[in-house]
């Protein structure tokens, strides 16, 4: 496997979030069960937030409701938006109605909507950020991180050896054999990032340069068609197709309870997924995550998702209010608490500690500390090519079998060089 060069502060700022939030800090832990951001009592403009991550939803919701018992300030919480996310949130920007905190993710997505970024470099609470995890406009921070997230194959222990499955031949006969005894081998979901943008990912970050190489894919110098990986990659895609359940038939609520029911053997998915399976008894204690094997790879596929952005064009009481939410949020234990607990985040600053992880995020988190990771290179394709352009395409692959792995690629070829333009 080609070494990666590209995006080694990331990898060099996961590897050491473990380390420093098992230490802890005592830095700005000042906000105690009470107050955080608001000790002195002072009323508050009412603030809202609107974010992509669906699973945090609830909890969210419910962490607002406390923050109001807490400091007598009110959040109001817009229902997460899954794949339109952020068409909705740039319309929401557009007509002076956005929200006054916010989700975007690094790269192309950051980069179009940094005029709407407000400065958070001076506000305390940014210093417990791990190195270089923050999100940063030049020398300015804007973005604080949700926690680092992990995504591979996540497995049935029961059903699944992960030393068995190496390559795209050990791959391709485990997926033949669980549908000879009536089971769905690897479940893809038919969400856009659960469908494509995830899975496409392990290529891109197994180039040499992976940042150079989408670069030159934007500028038609490079195609997947031609390239080593990608040609296996759709190998690996043809094999799904072939072996397992169309993900065309599957939403990602019926993907985690086949999964957790045994009726599905392994599903692409990230940490986050665990919070599907606590309903599910003692099924928890079953599951694990290991690399998807493209290429000889046996690394995990870690990053920042999304970050927490405070909109500048909210006035100033109001923006006053969204600092005094976020620092209540990452000093307060009450805030501490719910990333870790509620959330299920593997924190990304110092003074929160990682906790009791679950099986997944234990797997990132070891993944992290020993340097077992690829990165995030999907942070940085065009911005909306996952939902708007690559789905479409894989869609169109999944329902017509006639359509060939090569073919499939140098569709993907097409609509990026559309995307891209």
């Amino acid at each position: 496997m080609k070494k990666v060069k590209k995006m080694l502060s990331l990898l060099t700022a996961t590897a050491l979030v473990a380390t420093l939030a098992a230490c802890g800090s005592p830095q700005n832990d000042t906000g105690a069960a009470n107050g955080g951001g608001n000790t002195d009592g002072e009323k508050l403009k009412k603030i809202t937030i609107f974010q992509s991550k669906v699973e945090i939803t609830e909890p969210l919701e419910q962490l607002a409701k406390t923050y109001q018992q807490e400091t007598g300030n009110e959040v109001e919480v817009w229902g997460a938006a899954g794949d339109a996310y952020m068409q909705q949130l740039v319309a929401r920007l557009g007509s002076n109605q956005g929200p006054t905190i916010f989700s975007v993710a690094q790269g192309p997505e950051a980069e179009r909507l940094k005029s709407y970024l407000t400065d958070l470099s001076d506000e305390e609470f940014v210093q417990n950020i791990a190195p270089d995890m923050e999100l940063k406009d030049e020398d300015k921070i804007v973005g604080i991180p949700y926690g680092v997230e992990g995504f591979g194959l996540v497995y049935n222990n029961k059903l699944v050896n992960p030393s068995d499955i190496t390559d795209l031949d050990s791959f391709t006969k485990f997926l033949e054999q669980m549908k000879a005894e009536g089971k769905n081998g690897l479940s893809l979901s038919q969400e856009a990032y659960f469908l494509i943008g995830h899975i496409l990912n392990t290529p891109f970050a197994l180039q040499q340069e992976p940042l150079e190489f989408i670069d030159q894919l934007n500028k038609g110098e490079v195609k997947m068609a031609d390239t080593p990986e990608f040609q296996e990659w759709a190998k690996f895609m043809e094999a799904i197709r072939a072996h397992a359940t169309n993900p065309m038939e599957i939403k990602y609520d019926t993907q985690m309870g086949d999964f957790a029911t045994g009726r599905t053997a392994m599903v692409h998915q990230g940490n986050w997924s665990f919070t599907m399976l606590e309903d599910f008894e003692d099924f928890g204690s079953n599951v694990g995550m290991m690399p998807f094997p493209l290429a000889g790879n046996d690394k995990i596929a870690v990053g920042v998702a999304s970050y927490w952005v405070v909109n500048n064009q909210a006035d100033a009481e109001e923006a006053k209010a969204a600092k005094a939410f976020l620092n209540w949020l990452f000093t307060s234990e009450t805030g501490k608490k719910a990333i870790v607990d509620d959330f299920k985040f593997i924190p990304a600053l110092t003074n929160i500690e990682a906790g009791n992880l679950d099986p997944l995020s234990e797997a990132v988190h070891e993944a992290t500390s020993s340097g077992q990771t690829i990165p995030w290179a999907l942070n940085y394709f065009p911005a909306g090519i996952i939902t708007n352009d690559l789905a479409p395409a894989t869609q169109e692959f999944f329902m017509d079998s006639s359509i060939s792995g090569e073919q499939y690629l140098q569709k993907l070829d097409e609509v990026w060089a559309r995307a891209a333009s």
